[in-house]
């Protein structure tokens, strides 16, 4: 029995029948990083001797009745934007590369009260900006995969990790398809869920009203008790939702009877890798078998969705980014004459060329003058693409795209071609600019081996919806049976 190999919920059968113990589980993890971290290079921190130690301390206390709980003992990587107390949280940046928290982050918090132990902090582009996990500061990671292809980003780190066996689930952000699509770079499932449904409170912010946190896992199942654990309203965050807390897990049904499934048509043909079209439709054929009704819609609104969300998240992060200036607990330049030279060489030492980049186009799209025509014009076409999906509620339950047009691209590829990368969320951002909950499955692999993911959209708070679909669908794929990563150079 290869112990990384298992799910949560696998795990969780393995303790509560006593065939393994915490401990066991643990060093099971450590090793696997200590054997793989060197290739895929996931974390930013590793915290490996604290999680042995921690699993032999959470072992005694329920061995001797003091606590209780069904994740007690079960590791966790998470994406390093999540302040965790007492341990570094750098956003991948040379801004805060030596910044230690000195609280948790809400959705922190509510793994530490389940005794959940965290192996570490994962890599990511700095400060969630990327697709590809190359912009981070430390290092890139690579594709468990093939390992001259991208893990995705921005939360890449989590995904790889979680494809690399290295933990079994971990906690990524979403602020434009930054968890749906690294998850279908890797081969695992990933979901954003409804805006608002997760607090983002110790969440560094890129784009407030775009961010989310959210799990990234094995299979579906591990998703929606991952989702369970880090829902819930929070005082702490005024966008939190005070909605009913909900048992995800109760959607996981192979029945799909009588769903529809719309299929937008703008989402296919031109662009879309030709093995990702197929996948996908062989997938639909799939949800015919099981009884659901595929629907043809239209949702014109990708192209709008793209430029919308590029203006909005620049200027947020133009906005949250303002805070980092070399005063308090960030970078600062060791020589400067006055305030603000201390602005202007702590900022441009700092920040890498992406982040410089999106702050630019931010400020100039705040700016007066251009105000109206670029940051109002795209709050206004952001009203309309969410109208459009209200729509297409209408007539079907959850609908089907790629997750990303194409499967992961070569290390270094378009580096020095940022439109390129930006195309590659066009299927993803009009989720996040809508508030919607999405989550990508895998659904096969390419010529090459390489993993395709399929999203599937659910409206606002309806995350019960496309976990079924995700779920019936997974029984079917069996893709963890039939595929593995194969760390390929």
């Amino acid at each position: 029995m290869n112990i990384t190999e298992l799910t949560v919920h696998e795990l969780q059968e393995k303790l509560k029948n006593k065939e393994l113990t915490i401990s066991e589980i643990t060093k099971a993890y450590v090793d696997r990083i200590n054997e793989k971290e060197k290739d895929v290079q996931a974390f930013v921190t590793t915290l490996t001797e604290e999680a042995t130690k921690q699993s032999e301390e959470i072992e005694e206390k329920i061995n001797s009745g003091e606590i209780k709980g069904e994740f007690a003992g079960i590791p966790i990587g998470i994406k390093d934007n999540m302040c965790t107390k007492g341990v570094k949280t750098t956003c991948s940046s040379k801004m805060l590369e030596n910044f230690i928290a000195p609280y948790d982050a809400t959705a922190v918090k509510k793994i530490n009260e389940e005794n959940i132990i965290n192996l570490g902090k994962l890599n990511m582009d700095e400060f969630a900006m990327g697709g590809s996990t190359e912009h981070s500061y430390f290092h890139k990671t690579y594709n468990p995969w093939n390992l001259n292809k991208v893990p995705g980003g921005s939360s890449g780190g989590s995904a790889a990790a979680v494809a690399a066996n290295m933990v079994p689930w971990a906690l990524g952000s979403d602020t434009g398809g930054s968890i749906r699509q690294p998850a279908s770079f890797c081969g695992v499932v990933g979901l954003k869920p409804t805006y608002g449904l997760v607090s983002r409170y110790g969440l560094v912010a890129f784009a407030s009203s775009l961010d989310q946190i959210g799990p990234i896992t094995k299979d579906v199942r591990d998703s929606a008790m991952l989702l369970n654990i880090i829902t819930g309203h929070d005082e702490m965050d005024t966008t939190s939702a005070n909605i009913e807390k909900k048992d995800y897990t109760k959607a996981l049904k192979k029945d799909v009877k009588g769903m529809k499934i719309g299929v937008p048509k703008e989402f296919y043909g031109e662009g879309v890798q030709p093995e990702v079209e197929e996948k996908i439709k062989a997938a639909l054929e799939e949800y015919k078998k099981l009884g659901a009704e595929i629907v043809e819609i239209s949702l014109d609104v990708a192209e709008y969705s793209l430029a919308t969300y590029y203006i909005i998240a620049c200027a947020e992060a133009s906005s949250n980014l303002g805070r980092f200036d070399g005063v308090r607990y960030t970078h600062r330049a060791k020589d400067y004459n006055g305030l603000w030279d201390l602005y202007k060489k702590s900022r441009s030492e700092a920040f890498g060329d992406e982040v410089k980049r999106r702050i630019i186009l931010g400020t100039y799209v705040l700016s007066s003058g251009y105000y109206d025509a670029y940051y109002k014009k795209a709050q206004q076409v952001r009203t309309l693409v969410m109208n459009k999906f209200n729509e297409a509620f209408g007539k079907c339950d959850v609908i089907i795209t790629p997750t990303s047009p194409t499967t992961a691209f070569d290390i270094g590829g378009k580096l020095n071609d940022p439109l390129s990368m930006y195309k590659a969320d066009i299927c993803t951002v009009s989720v996040n600019i809508t508030g919607l909950p999405g989550i990508s499955v895998p659904c096969g692999v390419d010529n090459d081996g390489m993993p395709i993911g399929m999203q599937i959209i659910g409206n606002r708070f309806e995350e019960e919806k496309i976990l079924n679909a995700a779920y019936a669908y997974e029984q079917v794929e069996k893709f963890r049976e039939n595929h593995k990563p194969t760390f390929k150079k």
